[in-house]
């Protein structure tokens, strides 16, 4: 057990509270548009198991949620659809707080820190173009985005330990793998599933994609090593410079490091159990049964390894329990804000009102000049990204709608496939409706006003970028 005084490393009281400050305002707008949009909805078919709606079906009816409901909303939301996934996200984080708070605590961590940096010590920013690219991969490669939370807190003390806040942490991992998760080179859960629901063989126009993953890289690299540049010269001008933790983490980076057997024992136990996790992450992109069990999958591995590795550096299971427990307690606030963001696509879909939102946008573009309806149809499909968060649940819902219309307009269906494929994906790193994005912030003591602050420009930078790609495949007939 670590000597040293225990911290709750669970989330940051101010940046919780800003979180629910910001859903609350948002559930009530929500439901006062309950009261000034007309419900209405589409008839839908199953196809493969997910409902679809049916184009030129949308009719008004009865609709309306009462107040009762909407307060409790987001209990309610647990029982509607996707309320399955919102208990396993809840489960899978709470592993990941108590995990985190034992390895932490057991100095395992910390170790593993001081290794890292003592061996990097003079290539750090090639370490951070390393990891960069490597959850940048997870992302496009296998549509990795929930599963990298429990690597987050990591890359997040790993910045700490080069120098740098945890901004820096925060953009190498959640908006690297966001970014990859948005260009999908081979990303099953938007790319895979709008190719199949447009009638497109499985991962074809490659070509595209790998160049949107490359210039996204690039940019995102510039500009994170000029801001890490930046507050490694002078820490003051780093955004969270005021945050205790990051005076206390920068002072902690200055340490040196020391072998020590028993912690090189934990250690290794913990990365090898980890890595097979990343392993089976890799996998399953391949095998479909996976992709269902994933998250639980991951969770109990993570869970496993600290075990192990806790108990193998010396630390009995008892003080192990008590520290899980401990780091259980600091995350389970998160599971609050996870039940408000879902209780907003709740309560639209309760007083129908989502399918009139998608009647109207649909109307909307086919009113665009062709030449820039594909422009429309990614604002679009970024707009609705605010309520529906899920990528694959997006591409059911709009993928039946958007196919018949770039058909009318002259588009091809690989530009829309690669539309939904970027609107959907980056704008994950930009809505507090987001739960991955809540967590994140939350781990890492952000408040949302500083992250929209830091990663405004470079979110701005991406939307242009993959506006003038989309533009362009349009006119040079990509497909």
């Amino acid at each position: 057990m670590s000597t040293e005084k225990e911290q709750n490393s669970g989330l940051n009281t101010k940046s919780f509270i800003t979180s629910v400050i910001i859903l609350f305002i948002l559930m009530t707008v929500t439901y006062l548009l309950t009261f000034i949009i007309p419900s209405g909805k589409y008839d839908k078919i199953m196809l493969n198991s997910q409902e679809n709606i049916v184009s030129g079906t949308y009719k008004t009816v009865p609709g309306g949620i009462s107040l009762l409901k909407w307060i409790l909303s987001p209990i309610l939301a647990l029982g509607a659809d996707g309320g399955v996934t919102m208990i396993a996200i809840i489960i899978f984080l709470l592993v990941i707080g108590g995990t985190f708070n034992a390895l932490e605590h057991s100095g395992i961590l910390k170790y593993m820190l001081d290794k890292i940096t003592h061996k990097y010590k003079d290539k750090k920013y090639k370490l951070l173009c390393i990891i960069t690219l490597f959850f940048m991969t997870l992302g496009t490669a296998v549509g990795s985005f929930e599963e990298v939370v429990p690597m987050v807190p990591i890359a997040i003390a790993l910045s700490y330990s080069m120098g740098w806040d945890a901004l820096v942490g925060l953009g190498m991992s959640i908006l690297a793998v966001g970014c990859g998760f948005s260009t999908g080179v081979l990303n099953p859960f938007t790319v895979g599933i709008a190719q199949e629901l447009a009638g497109l063989p499985m991962f074809s126009g490659i070509s595209v994609r790998i160049i949107s993953y490359v210039l996204i890289y690039l940019i995102l690299i510039l500009f994170l090593v000029r801001y890490a540049k930046k507050i490694e010269k002078n820490p003051r001008l780093s955004l969270v410079y005021n945050e205790s933790a990051f005076s206390d983490n920068l002072q902690a980076s200055e340490k040196s490091y020391v072998k020590d057997k028993k912690m090189d024992r934990g250690l290794m136990s913990f990365a090898s159990i980890l890595g097979t996790g990343i392993l089976i992450i890799l996998l399953s992109s391949l095998v479909k049964f996976l992709q269902a069990i994933i998250m639980p999958v991951i969770a109990l591995i993570f869970l496993i390894s600290g075990i192990v590795s806790v108990i193998a550096s010396g630390t009995s299971f008892r003080e192990y329990t008590r520290l899980f427990g401990k780091g259980v307690l600091g995350i389970l606030p998160a599971a609050l804000l996870i039940l408000m963001a879902g209780s907003i696509k709740y309560t639209m879909v309760e007083a129908k009102i989502m399918d009139t939102i998608l009647f109207n946008s649909v109307n909307l573009i086919e009113s665009i000049p062709n030449g820039i309806v594909i422009i429309f149809i990614y604002i679009i499909i970024l707009a609705m990204d605010f309520f529906i968060s899920s990528g694959s649940a997006k591409a059911f819902l709009l993928m039946p709608l958007i196919t018949p219309m770039v058909d009318l307009v002259g588009i091809s269906r690989q530009v829309s496939v690669l539309a939904f494929a970027f609107g959907d994906g980056f704008s994950n790193l930009f809505y507090p409706t987001n739960p991955v994005l809540l967590i994140s912030l939350g781990l890492a003591g952000i408040s949302y006003k500083n992250w929209i602050k830091w990663s405004i420009k470079i979110q701005i930078q991406i939307i242009l970028t993959t506006s003038i790609i989309l533009l362009l495949a349009q006119h040079l007939g990509y497909s």
